[in-house]
């Protein structure tokens, strides 16, 4: 829906009729340099999804739920912009503008063009969504900030790239969010959201505004942000809202009894010299817009029009406050000319609190099983995006169909939202995000068989078992053989051990090579039979080690044999389930690990490391908190958003498990069942530095009317004095202190809830020689609660809201409406503090980019006539040095691909892992020629070289100097710590034909 073209060029014709192209800084407006200047920022907050789906929302239907319609936000805003030059908006979330102007006419489009160019509609942040911060892993936040970045370079070139970020919203906030963005080349990072006692220390030491050093392994400035907090979240100051929303008195000014104007005058300016005390320049931003407004726009206009016009002819009478239309970059660029020195943050801003006892800390943890999916599907289109660019157009258009990676693309890209993987959402909004990923997994199952039907040569009948962590898959269950496949994202070689679901009791494992690999046969476990219902009917799974090459597969041959296959030599014990206290010797082991179980109780009670000669006392078990339902003394009840358990001190599922343990060549495994609804598996693959810890939790019993929120603790007797270690969003690792706070002195109220923390993908502890790490199979709330502790809430059920907006219990039905049952994994490192880096980096990457399994029957036709079988493939010519992470290889434009490249260590983490790498960009792929490189910023939609950012003057030490771009040499790219480097290139596909292997 449109404007006819005569309107529209009627409306805007002072500014389309040879008006300079300013946009940018130079379009802002005129300031009074001895003035209280400030900045009414026009603009609509619209989460993509929440109480509503994204298309109900976008459509503006079940109104019934909440008022709000997007397409009619942006239909109406862009007259009134056109109709006024001095009047400006900012929006937001590329997501619903790029489906709104996929709806427009030529004409509305060549007016928003306009309006772009000149700088009244500003794009801020810039992103498919505004993204949670505590949730999200960085490779798909920089994935969903690139999708929306590279629509608005190429729908409004220069003048569509956001120069701020702006995230009002989230619920805390990572250094390594402000990091990222820090090399997307932003100027400057608004926050709406912080911890209720850092406000108020912020505003009494007038440091609302300061410098954000986001990393310590980054030489600055690069990893520089400059931070603002706003000071009302992101609402309009109290009794000025305009929307049709809102109950607020519209300004009246002409000669009637209602006329209001001296009175909303005298308010408006007591409340801006007010908030002027907490800020330290003569410019302060009043945020004019809140939560889809702007349905009616002309609501908001009129009335700020008259609150512009009244409060500026207060000048005539002596006031020197001056109101004027701005955005968030013009506000930011006054701040810059202010040429002021400027504190520094170092810290994050985790947890987050509105009220003593209100810690934004459960959704660290709520709804598990999006989270897992989610991270599941980043996974996956990691894959889709590199088999896209290794195989080329044949990869989207090919026997199965055509698709590309752009459907999962942009669906990750809304699981991102701050309500989304956060686990916030209503709950028929999740089941929304859940189908959206599930239709971006089944366009790039296309992509990914038309690839491997190329690079195999054979057009098989490709079977995508995505059950497999519940034994369940139709094909190897009956057939007597079939073909795995196993893809390998990651740019260097890793050994996968892989689990089939079969009902034969003997197999012969083929590799690639033709040599038979060792495997077992293990009874499915009485837990997964009673989790996947009767979604399957294996009795046995299938286990073997495989071996894969770098950036690519290796085939091996399943067939079920009638007898005992002679080549293979198996020990294998059983023991039925029995009491604990019958054992003598409880303990399973490989050749790096020993873990050791309490007889009587079923429990872990040691862990040994056997190659660094450490022993560590270990107790592992499951506990809940009781969540509380509020009281007359504090009503704050556990929520989807809120964490507050009713005591500080958990009650145990179960004061010893039943077990039974198997024991072969290739895996040993002990089963622990806690209750009818808590088990797990303690699991040593051979070969494996770590234990696994398979947990199995739900449906969570709420029989005695009270949520729960169940964790997995660790207790040790290292001495941590309060100390413990998460990281930030999967990359760099940031020191907790319990109890404590290094922006300012914590007042404790909750001490379980006001020590948790994101952690999403690891948490440790260690004293000076001994490191415990436990890794994460997706984002959890942790923390150390006490010396020598750590643990992680791997799953909640709740009766009550939290009153935070979402109305509803976090109570998820599951599959068969009895409650939400989730399976997961920790891995758990016993390690010198010296070592521990090393491995919980690697396995870390390689859990987060695993390899993808795809069956086949066999026996499909030639992809081509005549063409061979090839069984391995690697697109490298060499794999990666391992601590070089291939952290991008996707299609961009029809003729670029884009690459990044990472070092994945810390400075000093590592005695090899931390040293400076170089590669030689040009030598390092075998399925495709480099023809061109073009070194780009993060996000890739700026030149390196043309990256010029705002700098900035910290109150200690010297201000950085911008750092130019140098000279590209693609045979020599070298890479320091933490270091991410982003490249376009154009290719040429070899066409040499393949050879049968």
């Amino acid at each position: 829906m449109g404007f006819p073209v005569a309107l529209v060029f009627f409306l805007g014709g002072a500014v389309l009729r040879g008006a300079a192209v300013r946009c940018g800084y130079q379009s802002c407006p005129v300031t009074e340099p001895d003035m209280l200047n400030i900045h009414l920022i026009p603009h609509t907050h619209d989460d993509v999804g929440w109480l509503k789906t994204v298309d109900q929302y976008f459509f503006g239907v079940r109104n019934d739920i909440q008022h709000a319609g997007v397409q009619y936000i942006l239909d109406s805003v862009i007259p009134q912009l056109l109709a006024d030059p001095s009047k400006r908006f900012i929006y937001v979330e590329v997501a619903f503008f790029a489906r709104w102007w996929g709806l427009q006419t030529e004409a509305m489009r060549q007016a928003v063009r306009q309006l772009v160019a000149e700088g009244r509609l500003e794009f801020v942040n810039g992103g498919w969504c505004m993204n949670d911060e505590a949730s999200v892993h960085y490779n798909a936040v920089i994935d969903q900030m690139s999708l929306g970045l590279h629509f608005l370079k190429e729908t409004f070139g220069e003048c569509g790239r956001p120069r701020v970020a702006w995230h009002i919203d989230p619920f805390g906030h990572s250094r390594e969010q402000a990091s990222l963005f820090a090399q997307m080349g932003y100027d400057g990072f608004f926050l709406g959201r912080i911890d209720y006692q850092d406000k108020s220390h912020r505003e009494s030491l007038r440091e609302m505004e300061q410098l954000w050093r986001a990393s310590r392994n980054l030489d600055p400035p690069v990893a520089d942000l400059f931070t603002g907090i706003l000071p009302n979240v992101y609402n309009p100051p109290v009794s000025l809202c305009w929307d049709q929303i809102c109950s607020d008195n519209p300004i009246v000014d002409d000669d009637s009894d209602e006329n209001n104007v001296e009175n909303i005058v005298a308010y408006f300016l007591g409340t801006a010299t007010a908030q002027a005390k907490h800020y330290r320049t003569n410019h302060i931003v009043m945020t004019m817009g809140s939560d889809f407004q702007y349905e009616n726009a002309l609501l908001w206009y009129k009335n700020m029009d008259k609150l512009i016009h009244h409060v500026n002819a207060q000048q005539l009478r002596g006031s020197r406050i001056n109101v004027f239309y701005s955005t968030p970059s013009c506000y930011l660029w006054e701040l810059n000319k202010a040429n002021m020195s400027w504190s520094v943050k170092y810290d994050d801003f985790f947890p987050y609190a509105d009220g003593p006892h209100q810690f934004w800390t459960g959704y660290f943890t709520s709804r598990p099983a999006l989270k897992r999916y989610e991270r599941l599907s980043n996974n996956f289109l990691q894959i889709c995006n590199q088999l896209e660019v290794l195989v080329g157009p044949k990869a989207n258009l090919g026997p199965y169909g055509s698709a590309n990676s752009s459907v999962l693309r942009q669906a990750m890209g809304v699981a991102q939202h701050h309500d989304a993987v956060s686990g916030t959402a209503k709950q028929h909004v999740t089941n929304d995000y859940a189908k959206q990923l599930s239709v971006g997994w089944d366009a790039c199952q296309i992509v990914m068989s038309n690839a491997l039907a190329s690079l195999v040569g054979s057009k098989e009948n490709f079977i995508y078992c995505t059950y497999l962590n519940i034994s369940v898959c139709p094909l190897t269950e009956a057939a007597p053989t079939f073909t795995v496949i196993i893809y390998n994202p990651l740019a260097r070689s890793v050994d996968w051990n892989v689990r089939l679901p079969v009902n034969g009791s003997h197999y012969s494992v083929v590799a690639p090579d033709g040599q038979n690999v060792l495997n077992e046969i293990i009874p499915v476990s009485s837990f997964t039979r009673a989790v996947r219902h009767n979604q399957g009917s294996a009795i046995n799974e299938l286990v073997f080690q495989a071996s894969l090459p770098p950036l690519g597969y290796s085939t091996y041959s399943i067939s079920r044999l009638s007898a005992r296959d002679p080549v293979r030599s198996r020990l294998l014990k059983r023991l039925r389930p029995q009491p604990a206290a019958e054992y003598l010797m409880l303990a399973i082991e490989n050749e790096h690990l020993q873990v050791l179980f309490d007889p009587r109780t079923g429990l872990m009670k040691e862990i040994r490391n056997l190659d660094k000669n450490i022993s560590l006392p270990l107790l592992q078990s499951f506990l809940w908190y009781n969540a509380s339902v509020g009281n007359e003394e504090h009503s704050q009840p556990s929520g989807a958003y809120i964490f507050r358990p009713d005591t500080s001190k958990p009650f145990p599922i179960a004061q010893e498990a039943r077990i039974y343990q198997m024991k072969t060549q290739v895996v040993q495994e002990l089963y622990q069942n806690f209750s009818d609804w808590c088990s797990q598996v303690v699991r040593l693959y051979a070969g494996q530095p770590y234990v696994e810890l398979e947990w199995t939790v739900g449906p969570i019993p709420i029989w005695d009317h009270r949520g729960k929120e169940i964790i997995s603790r660790f207790e040790t007797n290292l001495q941590t004095e309060g100390l413990f270690y998460t990281d930030s969003n999967g990359r760099e690792i940031l020191e907790r202190r319990r109890d404590y706070r290094v922006t300012w002195n914590l007042s404790q109220t909750e001490p379980v809830a006001g020590n948790y923390y994101p952690v999403n993908s690891r948490i440790y502890i260690k004293d000076r020689k001994t490191q415990l790490t436990v890794l994460t199979d997706r984002s959890q709330g942790g923390s150390s609660l006490t010396d020598g502790s750590l643990e992680l809430m791997v799953h909640r059920r709740l009766l009550h809201d939290d009153n935070r907006g979402v109305g509803e219990p976090l109570l998820e039905p599951g599959d068969y409406h009895n409650g939400l049952v989730v399976r997961g994994r920790h891995l758990v490192f016993l390690d010198t503090v010296e070592s521990s880096a090393e491995q919980h980096r690697l396995r870390a990457q390689q859990e987060y980019m695993a390899p993808q399994l795809v069956l086949a029957p066999g026996g499909g036709p030639p992809y081509q006539p005549g063409q061979g079988i090839v069984k391995e493939f690697s697109a490298l010519h060499h794999a990666l040095p391992s601590n070089i992470h291939l952290l991008t290889l996707a299609q961009w434009e029809p003729d670029a691909v884009l690459i990044r490249l990472e070092h994945q260590f810390e400075h000093g983490e590592a005695v090899n892992g931390s040293l400076p790498v170089v590669i030689n960009l040009l030598n390092l792929f075998s399925s495709f020629n480099i023809v061109t490189v073009q070194e780009m910023n993060l996000s890739a939609n700026q030149k390196r070289e043309d990256v010029s950012r705002l700098l900035w003057q910290p109150a200690e030490g010297v201000a950085a100097e911008q750092r130019s771009g140098t000279g590209l040499d693609p045979a020599h790219i070298e890479l320091f710590p933490m270091e991410i480097r982003t490249f376009l290139l154009q290719i040429r596909y070899q066409d040499k034909p393949r050879q049968e292997m």
